[in-house]
């Protein structure tokens, strides 16, 4: 079975989005095996420095390092990533899977995004949209993209 990995950094607080999350994930069961890691986000001080910031990125994305030792199909999302459909997105996975790469890592960064570091180490960073989406909401959005994508894959209804 495909393994899907997310590592995220933050956690979900808010219930409507457990409750789409979980709705995602009981879906997904049938197409891959679905692991999500959340790693802690790093409180942002009122008035912070553009070097404080960088260094709050810096942290966070270096919880990120240890998972990018590892086998797999790194994505990282990035507003400035490549612009994608749901097909093309579709064809990403199912062209990862029959190569072999095994597990398809997304990676999502907190709220400052993630450090050059771990975008250096992305087989392919995408952008679901120039606009910018809250990390927390962005992740249910990032599991009904991956479920519409196996969907695609599949050639089974609910794409359109």
């Amino acid at each position: 079975m495909i393994k899907v990995e997310i590592n995220a950094i933050g956690s979900i607080r808010e219930n409507y989005l457990k409750d789409g999350i979980e709705e995602y994930k009981k879906r997904l069961q049938k197409f891959c095996d679905l692991t999500i890691r959340e790693y802690k986000e790093i409180k942002i001080p009122d008035r912070a420095s553009l070097a404080e910031l960088e260094q709050i990125k810096k942290q966070e994305s270096s919880l990120l390092l240890p998972t990018l030792k590892k086998e797999g199909y790194f994505l990282m999302t990035a507003i400035l990533g490549k612009d994608m459909t749901s097909e093309q997105l579709a064809e990403l996975l199912k062209n990862a899977t029959h190569q072999g790469r095994n597990p398809i890592c997304f990676f999502v960064g907190g709220s400052l995004g993630l450090s050059e570091e771990v975008y250096e180490k992305a087989d392919e960073k995408i952008s679901f949209s120039k606009m910018t989406f809250p990390h927390q909401l962005f992740r249910l959005i990032l599991l009904e993209q991956i479920y519409r994508a196996f969907k695609i894959m599949n050639q089974e209804a609910y794409h359109k």
